[in-house]
């Protein structure tokens, strides 16, 4: 039987083990198990339930072993910025925190008391968002659980320590952070010691395809595999999913946009952009598998519509994508929103929010559900214009073409609304772009895979993107 990859992959709303093998070319999966996540509000914080989460990833590899499969590795990709702290004793200290906890609060602005924004991003090259690692860090600085900690693990880092024992931190989720230096591709101790954060929690940097180590022998034991191989991917999600872009190299510079919860838009890059022109249009530089820079804005993206499916199913209204997008579709309304506003950010009520800021602003006011899914949709696609136009600005040659991948690349409405927004053709697909670049970067590991452009040709041979030209 084939080599078969194992990728773990955790969303904002699921998690999900995949099997995956190279065949005739061609990259075969097969989704092995599924489960939810979810945000836990507990006293003042928000938390990420992360025992649960461990048990539910060991359960998938617990069904991986009773196929039979013959595992060569293990690989996780899970969302960015959020962490774990291990103590001394190599220990949790406590659920890991959401990147929405109201804790950031501020943040931002006692940052920028030390040190100089301008002066931070030419270093950093990472655009300031309050979720971000190094506002988290700030909110806890001087607590007990800081000051206890011996390493600092993002989310994927942190599944893989507790598989294997080793703690590292892989470069394309650390390059979230906000504590990175973007042309070093290591950690800026400049902006650590300034800030007053202890060092010593940032720990080795590991590039993707590097074995971090193989499971531990209880984990071993439990689920059956042996002492199987845990790998970095680019495990930042959207990492793993721009490395599964279609794309062929020298067909002019590649824009992407990975489309799910997050709206996450750029361009891959071999460096940074780190000129205050790329920081005042708000781009960030972050890590891409191969060293490369994705050069892209963080863009709330289809979690406005997600929120306002929870609160119809609340009220008994529940709507599928199936009936909604038809009816989005034919609705009359030119209504615009500032998706990346922070009323839209966590508000109690996702449809009111819409409602008044359109009533606000002298906009018709959506009054069905086709015509507030038709409002979010071309307010993300004029988002999507104001992006495209910023990173024209800061490229030689204006992009010819976007590449959208992830869960999104299925809404064909939204995709077609991009292409008349933008001007030029948006090629959807693959749909399951994270759990192909999180297993083919595993595949390059092994040997199977000789680099980052034939990964992409096993990526054109497994799939056919949908094409939406501009009308």
């Amino acid at each position: 039987m084939n080599k078969v990859y194992l990728a773990a992959d955790f969303g904002g709303g699921s998690g999900r083990v995949i099997a995956g093998w190279l065949e005739d070319g061609q990259l075969k999966m097969e989704e092995v198990h599924r489960f939810g996540n979810r945000q836990v509000r507990l006293g003042d914080h928000v938390y990420w339930d992360f025992p649960a989460l461990f048990e539910d990833m060991k359960a998938g590899l617990k069904k991986a072993a009773a196929k039979g499969y013959k595992v060569e590795s293990i690989g996780v990709d899970t969302w960015g910025v959020d962490f774990g702290l291990i103590d001394r004793d190599g220990q949790l200290i406590g659920n890991p925190v959401c990147y929405r906890d109201a804790r950031t609060a501020g943040m931002v602005e006692e940052m920028f008391k030390t040190l100089n924004p301008t002066e931070h991003y030419a270093t950093t090259g990472i655009q300031v968002m309050e979720i971000n690692t190094l506002p988290q860090l700030l909110s806890i600085k001087g607590t007990a659980q800081l000051e206890s900690a011996q390493h600092l693990l993002f989310m994927p880092d942190l599944f893989s320590y507790f598989l294997t024992g080793n703690a590292t931190n892989e470069y394309c989720i650390a390059s979230t952070s906000d504590l990175l230096d973007a042309k070093k591709r290591e950690w800026s101790l400049e902006t650590i010691k300034a800030l007053g954060l202890p060092e010593h929690i940032f720990g080795k940097i590991v590039m993707p395809g590097t074995v971090r180590g193989t499971l531990r022998a209880d984990i071993a034991e439990e689920t059956g595999l042996g002492e199987v191989k845990v790998v970095a991917v680019g495990s930042h999600d959207t990492a793993s999913a721009v490395a599964a872009v279609p794309a062929v190299e020298g067909d002019g510079t590649m824009a992407f946009l990975s489309s799910g919860t997050w709206s996450l838009l750029g361009v891959e890059l071999p460096e940074p952009i780190l000129t205050e022109e790329a920081r005042k249009a708000e781009f960030t530089n972050e890590g891409g598998v191969g060293g490369r820079i994705r050069f892209l804005q963080n863009i709330t993206g289809l979690w406005i519509l997600q929120r306002l499916m929870a609160e119809w199913k609340e009220r008994g209204e529940e709507q599928s994508f199936g009936q909604l997008l038809p009816e989005a579709e034919k609705a009359c309304i030119d209504s615009i929103i500032p998706v990346a506003d922070a009323a839209f950010m966590n508000p109690v009520s996702m449809e009111k929010a819409i409602c008044e800021y359109c009533l606000q602003s002298g906009q018709q006011v959506p009054s069905t559900k086709g015509e507030l899914t038709r409002c979010l949709l071309q307010s993300l696609a004029t988002k999507y214009k104001e992006a495209i136009s910023g990173v024209n600005d800061l490229l030689p040659e204006p992009l010819k073409r976007l590449h959208i991948i992830g869960g999104g690349s299925q809404n064909e409405l939204l995709n077609q609304l991009t292409a008349n927004a933008l001007g030029v053709p948006v090629w959807a697909g693959p749909v399951e772009a994270t759990a192909m670049g999180n297993i083919l970067v595993q595949a390059m590991a092994a040997g199977e895979v000789a680099d980052l452009a034939s990964l992409r040709q096993v990526v054109r041979n497994s799939v056919t993107p949908k094409i939406f030209e501009p009308k």
